[in-house]
């Protein structure tokens, strides 16, 4: 292992941009098209700073290097980098809606080592410490094996428009959690 999970700050940012672009051209290449990779970052591949203003989106770093991300959200939102959105969302109520499981990249190098599910795994707690009883997702293509993986379950499959006339296949899941139980 040999990694420290933490949660990210503002200044993280730039890193993690750079991070979740060639996160998204590397382990995204098999399923998507680099149009479809190129037309989803910014839009749908990006920091989405809500969480970080939260406190929901934890980077893990090795030897002070981030080398993965990955969050979880109390409001509405599947996806994105909160760039268009006009104002920040309400808040879910944890006894009736899903958190929302969020914006997971993980470095080319450090892929398929355990950091995608050591990141859910905290957000997990959070989650149920934040007294919700349900996650959902809205998971790429590459993501959809750690999900399932993790106990969540396909509710619908679709495509997120974007640039140029094209789409992003993706998978929405999700998971309940059992009251008293952690995941």
């Amino acid at each position: 292992m040999g990694w420290t999970i933490r949660l990210a700050r503002e200044a993280d940012a730039p890193i993690l941009e750079q991070l979740i672009r060639l996160s998204s051209m590397t382990l995204q290449a098999p399923y998507y098209s680099a149009e479809q990779i190129e037309a989803a970052l910014g839009p749908i591949f990006a920091v989405d700073h809500q969480l970080i203003r939260d406190g929901t989106y934890f980077v893990v770093e090795k030897e002070n290097t981030i080398v993965g991300c990955g969050g979880w959200s109390k409001r509405q939102a599947f996806y994105g980098g909160g760039n268009g959105r006009q104002a920040e969302q309400s808040v879910l109520d944890p006894l009736i809606d899903a958190a929302r499981i969020r914006a997971f990249f993980v470095h080319p190098g450090w892929a398929r080592r355990g950091i995608g599910g050591a990141i859910l795994t905290a957000c997990e707690e959070a989650i149920r410490a934040a007294g919700f009883l349900k996650a959902d997702l809205s998971a790429t293509l590459a993501g959809e094996p750690l999900y399932a993986a993790s106990g969540y379950g396909v509710k619908e499959r679709y495509e997120i428009p974007t640039a140029n006339g094209l789409s992003l296949p993706v998978v929405v899941m999700s998971k309940a959690f059992q009251k008293g139980r952690q995941p």
